[in-house]
């Protein structure tokens, strides 16, 4: 961008001492929008104080969030909200560079190498294990439990790169495959977990049974593990909660991605990064139905 004379006037504030005074110049340089990155970037290479490279990044990233936000509102009001784009940008949250190409290729090889093992003479347990094993053994995926000190593991495009991912991340990749390929499998809403349920075929016709009764098995994504009612029974009797038929229901695509932003966030709880907590819960919010 052709840098005028308020664009340079504010460059030569972004050092002011007074926060109100910063606040207003920030405010003032993100509406000019994205155009103005590589003067930022610019400015950035020729400074010096650390403490003012760390208010470039601010507006850089602040800029960034401005059109990711546009980027949720525009995925939330589509007819088709699918996982694979939602869940790539949660990835620009983090790496607004990100080309996505290698994902997009990585995701759609994936799906080839399962649909040439399928048939329709597959039972529902046999359809899962098709998946399974060439998602976790062949592709070599590996889970992890969700910890908030390794952000990474949520993001879709880190997922393929280094096949390690946590529960939510490695449930969307599941899920996603799972739709390309009409394979009956939705996210349940199970307390502290992030768990999979094969639905079973009839569940259109049969619109009044229970959630719990219109499921086949359910699916550990961090593996790819099968668990039968009983086991899942268990579980609840386990943690002292009682299995009300709302934890049984398919989350939506909305929800899901809401799920992956507000765990995502906890990763960002030091006071140096509580900011990003906060837009990630923003965007969270921005996706409520």
């Amino acid at each position: 961008m052709q840098e005028n004379k308020e664009i340079k006037a504010l460059f030569h504030l972004i050092d002011d001492p007074d926060e109100e005074v910063f606040s207003t110049v920030s405010t003032r340089i993100v509406s000019y929008g994205r155009g103005i990155i590589p003067n930022l970037e610019n400015l950035w290479e020729n400074t010096i104080s650390e403490d003012i490279q760390e208010r470039i990044e601010i507006l850089i990233h602040k800029l960034h969030y401005r059109d990711l936000t546009e980027d949720f509102e525009r995925w939330k009001t589509s007819s088709y909200r699918d996982l694979l784009t939602a869940s790539l940008l949660v990835a620009k949250f983090q790496y607004p560079e990100l080309a996505t190409t290698t994902v997009l290729q990585e995701v759609e090889k994936l799906r080839r190498n399962i649909w040439l093992e399928l048939n329709s003479y597959l039972t529902p347990l046999e359809q899962i294990n098709v998946l399974t094993s060439i998602l976790y053994s062949y592709y070599n995926l590996k889970g992890t439990e969700v910890g908030y000190e390794h952000p990474e593991e949520f993001l879709i495009n880190k997922v393929i790169e280094t096949k390690r991912g946590n529960a939510i991340a490695n449930g969307i990749l599941y899920l996603m495959l799972s739709e390309l390929l009409d394979i009956p499998v939705k996210a349940i809403n199970i307390p502290r977990q992030f768990v999979l349920a094969y639905i079973k075929p009839d569940f259109e016709e049969n619109p009044t049974a229970q959630p719990l009764q219109r499921i086949e098995f359910f699916i550990d994504p961090m593996s790819g593990q099968v668990f039968t009612h009983k086991d899942v029974e268990n579980y609840f009797k386990r943690v002292s909660v009682p299995p009300v038929p709302s934890y049984f229901k398919p989350m939506s695509h909305n929800r899901i991605i809401q799920v992956l932003l507000e765990e995502f966030g906890k990763c960002f709880d030091s006071e140096k990064t509580s900011y990003k907590q906060k837009e990630l819960l923003a965007i969270s919010e921005l996706l409520n139905e």
